[in-house]
This record gives structure tokens, sequence and C-alpha cells, in this order.
């Protein structure tokens, strides 16, 4: 089945971690073997011969580069200027990948039917450029809200506008607090240019803000239940509700602190929590429940997002096994028109919806 992933950190993987996406998911894992710098070496999940491999066609795919002030302990860059530099950089290998045949940028309505309608077609799937959408997890690296016009023309569809911690335009995960004159501004030219909102890590003070003032597409490309896991960077059922009600789409998260309770970083595996896909399909099934139907959820993996298989479902190896799901969703009772849902139809009737009102 076609899968759309709606959050993956490609750039950041290449960039950062400094693995070349083109070689397969073992041979990264090969030459990263005895390093130490990082939890997650030796254990990558995604790549993109496993993406093709799973038939995953079309992704939404990250720049981000946190600003952090003198007195914000979390990892970044010290002035938004290095931020915007960093997410260039990470823009230049995207297209580093498309000049190379290996990733096409999807930016509106007729390039994604173009899209479609080729990895449609019975032809190899090792040769057809994987589709992306650009998206970017935070904005602190919008220097100004001027500056969201010309990263718009370079092909930005989506924003988030916060991660972790507080934030120039909003706060994140694990902060408190609202958006301020400076983030309003920004949603407001967010609104005019049609970009999509992420809601995915704002704190609760910043969600219900954002969404009190922005009339434009809300979706939240990877989120889970906090009614299943305590935490903020968790959904309530009334987020949920709230997003449901604006027509949203909500991906489910991979990311195994996110999908199991009572988990240690450093010391919780897997295995020992019985971290596995069908977990995974509790969350999702929760907000199916909350909503009534299937229309508002998806995949937003965030696999590779900072953790690797050490973090991720035991029962995946790579990327390629979210092909595992269509047969879990259909023990679970659900037909195949709500796992095509699932697996792809709501990310696309949800572009089809935000580009056609655009055009």
């Amino acid at each position: 089945m076609f899968i759309v992933d709606a959050h993956l950190d490609l750039a950041m993987n290449a960039m950062e971690w400094n693995r070349d996406l083109r070689q397969s998911v073992n041979k990264i894992r090969e030459r990263e073997a005895g390093k130490t710098d990082l939890p997650d070496r030796g254990k990558g999940t995604v790549a993109f011969p496993e993406l093709r491999q799973g038939n995953i066609g079309l992704v939404v795919a990250t720049q981000i580069a946190r600003f952090v002030a003198p007195d914000n302990p979390l990892s970044g860059w010290h002035s938004p200027e290095q931020a915007w530099a960093q997410t260039q950089a990470q823009l230049a290998w995207y297209r580093a990948m498309e000049e190379a045949g290996e990733l096409v940028q999807i930016k509106d309505l007729s390039g994604l039917d173009n899209h479609l309608n080729l990895w449609q077609q019975a032809t190899v799937t090792e040769s057809k450029p994987i589709g992306y959408i650009l998206s970017l997890e935070g904005a602190d690296s919008i220097i100004t809200p001027g500056h969201l016009e010309r990263a718009y023309a370079q092909g930005l569809r989506a924003v988030g506008l916060a991660h972790y911690g507080p934030g120039r335009y909003a706060n994140g995960t694990d902060a408190t607090g609202g958006l301020g004159p400076q983030g309003k501004e920004l949603l407001k030219e967010m609104e005019r240019l049609n970009i999509i909102l992420d809601a995915t890590h704002l704190c609760d003070d910043s969600f219900w803000e954002a969404l009190n003032h922005f009339n434009g597409p809300v979706w939240a490309s990877h989120n889970n239940c906090r009614s299943i896991v305590n935490h903020n960077r968790q959904f309530s059922d009334e987020q949920i509700r709230e997003l449901i009600n604006r027509g949203a789409v909500i991906g489910s998260v991979m990311d195994a602190w996110m999908v199991v309770p009572n988990w240690e970083r450093g010391k919780s595996t897997p295995e020992g929590l019985n971290c596995n896909l069908g977990k995974v399909l509790d969350h999702l099934d929760h907000i199916c429940q909350l909503a009534g139907n299937t229309n508002h959820v998806g995949i937003g993996s965030d696999l590779d997002g900072a953790f690797g298989k050490e973090q991720s479902p035991y029962d995946l190896e790579t990327i390629s096994d979210l092909q595992k799901i269509p047969a879990l969703l259909s023990k679970r009772g659900y037909s195949e028109a709500d796992i095509q849902n699932i697996m792809h139809g709501n990310w696309l009737q949800f572009l089809r919806q935000t580009w056609g009102a655009s055009s």
C-alpha cells in the first residue's frame, strides 16, 4: 500500500548525523559501527532504499534549527541568523538530492497529482524519486516574519511555531506561555501565504492561543495521546477534539517514550516495555474513537528523529516495516477504505483541500 509519512528529519540526519541517505540502512549502520558520539549511532532506520522498499513515496521533510537564548540550557544556535543559515544548508542538501534524482519537491496541487501518477505506474519503484513537502519544525530560524515569504518561495509549506522549550514565536514542549505579538504576526503571514500550521510541540498555552488566532489549515504532523502517555508533549482529548473540529489530520509518532508510559531514557528498552506497532495503533485508535471515524489520523513516524532502533517499536527494523500496519489495522476490524485513509488518504485529502483553496 502507498504510504505518506508526515514527519521525517531527513536533512538533519544528512547534515548533522552525517548520513548519506542514498545508502541502505545496513550500510549506514556499518559505517557508524563503534561510534559513540550519539545514542543512536549504528541504529538508524531511515534511508531512501528503505523508503522505496516500503512504498513510502511521499513524506513531509523538515528543516530544523533552534535558537537558544543565553539562559536556555537546550542545544541550539546562538542567533536567529545562525539558525536561518543552518536551514539554508539543509535546503541545499534537499536541492542536491533533487538534482541527483532521489527527491522531488511537492509544493502545489499539480505537482502532487503528477507525483502520485508516477508512483501509481507499474514501473520499478527503485527508480522513482521520493516526493517531499518542506516543513519547518520550530520557527526560530525565521529571522523576521518578513522572511517567511522568502521561505515560501523556497517551497516551505508547513510551519510548527515551536519545538522544545521557549521559542521566539511560541513556547514548546516542557515550556509554558503564549505567543506574544511576534507569534501572532507570524500567524497572520502564514495565513496570507496559505502555509499549514503544524500544532505539534506547542505547549498548551501556545496551542490554544495559536488556534484562536489562526484561520488557515492546521495539522499535527507527529503527535500521540496524553490519555495513554501522560506528558505535555502529547495532546489531551480536549486538544484532539479541537483539531478534529478544525479538520486536522494527526500523525502517529513512533518514538517509544511517546508510545508507552514509564519510559526511562537510556534505561528502558522497547522489548522491556512491550513497545510495538500495536501500541502505536492504540493512540491512533483512541483518536478514531474520539472522532467517530478514521478521517483525522495518519502516519507521522518521526523515525530517526534523534533516536533509532533503540527507541523504536521492537517489530520495526527499518521504516519499510510501516507496511506491517495495514495488516494490524485489519486485525482490529478496520475496513480497507479506513486503512487507505490512515496510510495515505487523509493526508492527500487534506493537501487537496488546502492547495485547491490556494489555487
